[in-house]
């Protein structure tokens, strides 16, 4: 037995010792996936921590979600294997930045990405997700909105929304890599085929793919469409996790650049060691804990 059989095999060992449930971001490396009880993107898996009745809940994936786990599960422990592992968008706005925002436009509700902070959170009105960004902004009774922090999905709302979108210049910096010409030369490459862009990515590109979806939205169309074929425009994980899903169809990848460091930095050594001292553990103030669950809960309430 290799030591990689052996590390796994210990894994899951730990994990029925502890009453442990593993979940990873669809981003996360192939040998994390595998060991994973469950995979998907970051509020399908926070749903899953509250539905399961494991008491301690190991996430691979980046801060913010963790924190969103721990949100949606205050009884709960929520472990991240890597404390350092940070979203540079979510990074981008702090609490600060936002109630300044919130002073310049008083009395106008803020939506925020569930790709931030448990900080930003609790100073929103709602959150929203990728797939849900339009409904959410469309069910508030205001004329116009502050979005935060990604001003890709927040442009993408304001293209299909009648409200004025007040936009925060925070962006995915993996999704803006991608550049019109690289769509381009993917289309040259594979003539005839559909691409998917996530709603992350700039105007432009977004303006040259066939659809635009988040992780999720995009396993649903692959899954239904007519294609066998498809150009995927999001972090480099996802390819391995739509190949395992839908074996029977190709998927390529738009571009080399779509690689996200901070998604990568889960290694099997990390999670053996996560479940071993069941640490590092995501603790959140009890105040902010509640006003970001109540902005959590009211988007569930919606979708």
């Amino acid at each position: 037995m290799n030591s990689s059989n052996a590390l796994i095999q210990q894994i899951h060992s730990l994990k029925e010792q502890h009453q442990a449930i593993i979940l990873a971001h669809n981003y996360q490396v192939p040998e994390i996936q595998d060991v994973a009880d469950f995979i998907g993107d970051s509020l399908e898996l926070s749903r899953k921590a509250s539905e399961t009745d494991a008491k301690l809940i190991i996430f691979c994936g980046v801060l913010f979600m963790a924190e969103t786990a721990k949100i949606l599960s205050p009884e709960k422990r929520v472990i991240l294997p890597v404390i350092n592992a940070g979203c540079p968008m979510a990074d981008m706005i702090k609490d600060s930045q936002l109630k300044k925002l919130k002073e310049k436009h008083p009395d106008t509700p803020v939506v925020c990405y569930v790709n931030s902070s448990a900080e930003v959170k609790a100073l929103s009105d709602i959150c929203c997700t990728s797939a849900n960004a339009l409904q959410i902004v469309e069910s508030l009774a205001a004329d116009q909105v502050i979005f935060v922090p990604d001003q890709g999905l927040g442009g993408y709302v304001a293209e299909n929304s009648s409200k004025k979108i007040i936009l925060f210049p925070g962006y995915c910096p993996t999704h803006y890599h991608i550049k019109p010409q690289d769509l381009l030369e993917a289309k040259k490459r594979w003539p005839e085929t559909p691409v998917i862009v996530h709603p992350e990515c700039n105007k432009e590109v977004r303006d040259l793919s066939d659809f635009i979806a988040g992780t999720g939205g995009m396993v649903k169309l692959a899954q239904n469409h007519s294609s066998n074929e498809f150009i995927i425009g999001t972090e480099e994980g996802m390819i391995y996790r739509l190949h395992n899903l839908i074996p029977n169809k190709k998927f390529h990848l738009l571009s080399q650049k779509l690689y996200c460091p901070n998604m990568k930095k889960t290694k099997l050594e990390d999670l053996h060691r996560s479940l071993t001292l069941q640490e590092p553990e995501i603790l959140i103030p009890p105040g902010i804990l509640n006003q970001a669950r109540h902005a959590m809960l009211k988007m569930l309430h919606i979708d």
